[in-house]
């Protein structure tokens, strides 16, 4: 029985016991099996200043963990609370992890070495759980389970720019007391061309976030349909 009541433009109940409980399960478990590869297998980029959280994959992982985590709790305690929460940090984990996806995917296909030293590459599995499952499980979540975002695009231009600006920061402090770039991208351009990288990256998420609004309206439209017939 769900003690909560669901958006007329959400496609399945949650927070909820049966599938939404089953499905942030799933997602927090390949969360955090992608967590424990990297604590078995460290390497010498996970260490100095910043820990892995260097990378902008794992910040992704982790703000979508922890919607996830939300989302599950919310599930269990049927919590209006709690799955705002879940929302609040789907709202900037989803666009984001759209972009890794395709930023990693996209330069790697041009130039695999950029985003990864050739000596530190995963098996296929393991990259496509940092680098497209936490995509895929939020996508998901937002179509299935989650209502209709009300972002304006200042609102997402915004959200965008504090993100890369906020990223571009932290990375140029971590270069700062280690002496290198998480990515070896980083160290092949100037400071204007980490600039251009850094401005795309944010239009990037704000193209993505409005999309995937977008695509929420259309996936749910025949909800929306049914809405204005109760109306």
């Amino acid at each position: 029985m769900n003690s909560v009541n669901k958006h007329p433009l959400q496609r399945y109940h949650s927070p909820s016991r049966s599938f939404s409980a089953a499905f942030h399960a799933l997602g927090l478990a390949s969360f955090a099996y992608s967590f424990y590869f990297i604590h078995l297998h460290p390497n010498e980029l996970s260490g100095g200043f910043g820990w892995d959280f260097k990378f902008l994959t794992i910040i992704g992982l982790a703000l979508s963990a922890a919607s996830f985590i939300f989302g599950f709790l919310a599930d269990l305690a049927a919590s209006n609370l709690l799955f705002r929460w879940k929302n609040g940090f789907a709202l900037v984990a989803t666009p984001l992890e759209v972009v890794i996806a395709i930023l990693y995917w996209g330069i790697g296909m041009i130039a695999p070495h950029a985003v990864s030293p050739p000596h530190l590459t995963r098996p296929i599995f393991e990259d496509l759980g940092f680098h497209l499952f936490p995509a895929l499980l939020l996508m998901v979540d937002l179509l299935l389970l989650s209502p209709p975002w009300t972002l304006t695009v200042i609102e997402a231009a915004g959200v965008g720019s504090f993100i890369a600006g906020g990223y571009w920061l932290w990375t140029e402090e971590c270069y700062r007391r280690n002496g290198w770039y998480p990515y070896p991208l980083f160290e092949m351009l100037n400071t204007q061309q980490r600039a251009l990288v850094f401005t795309a990256s944010a239009v990037t998420f704000a193209i993505s976030s409005l999309c995937l609004k977008r695509l929420h309206d259309l996936f749910n439209g025949q909800a929306k349909a049914e809405l204005k017939k109760m109306i």
